[in-house]
């Protein structure tokens, strides 16, 4: 899939804000800081489209980005930053959740953990509810460059064993600053939203 467009076109707290019509949605889930506004812009070649950040908690509202005029593209809010009030974050989980359950464009995510880390118990925790609940999950070990290839084997191992993975479950190694893993991301996204190239 080659992209041609991507543009911001919303930010939601609630239904009602959510772009209206059918087109399929991927969405993007993870811990604050994991690197899923610079996952966006590398996957859609794009360098500031969604806002990136050094400081965990940025993304608080829901983000949509349309890109090739055909699907959007979903920036949630991260989980597990813990220096934000009890009822914020009680609040956030609820406007998540509502999207989840609730967003029949939806048809996919790409669940982000930190390679360089073993998955936390959220991690665990929210892979699990995607399962669950029945919604494609494909797990994206970000910041791969960051390590040797040795240790970044030994790491997808762990995220695998961790989360745990099952042998069809995907699991793709991302960096932002390389553009590893961008193809393998663009073939799942096209996968989920059934986009095939047009033609001229």
């Amino acid at each position: 899939m080659k992209i041609t467009s991507a543009e911001f076109v919303a930010s939601a707290v609630k239904a009602a804000n959510y772009p209206a019509g059918e087109l399929a949605e991927v969405a993007l889930a993870g811990r604050s800081n994991v690197g899923k506004s610079s996952l966006l812009n590398k996957v859609v070649n794009r360098k500031a489209l969604a806002r990136t950040s050094n400081t965990p908690g940025r993304t608080r509202l829901i983000n949509f980005f349309l890109i090739n005029g055909q699907f959007h593209l979903v920036d949630l809010p991260g989980y597990g930053y813990a220096r934000v009030s009890a009822s914020e974050r009680e609040n956030w989980g609820k406007m998540i959740e509502s999207y989840l359950t609730g967003r029949k464009n939806l048809k996919g995510i790409l669940l982000l953990i930190d390679s360089r880390h073993p998955p936390t118990a959220q991690d665990i925790q929210v892979f699990g509810w995607f399962k669950d609940n029945g919604i494609p999950v494909a797990v994206v070990a970000t910041k791969a460059d960051k390590m040797s290839r040795s240790k970044l084997l030994r790491s997808m191992q762990t995220i695998r064993k961790e989360l745990p993975l099952a042998g069809e479950d995907m699991l793709t190694p991302f960096s932002a600053e390389t553009g590893q893993g961008r193809e393998e991301l663009l073939s799942i996204i096209e996968q989920w939203v059934n986009i095939t190239e047009r033609t001229s």
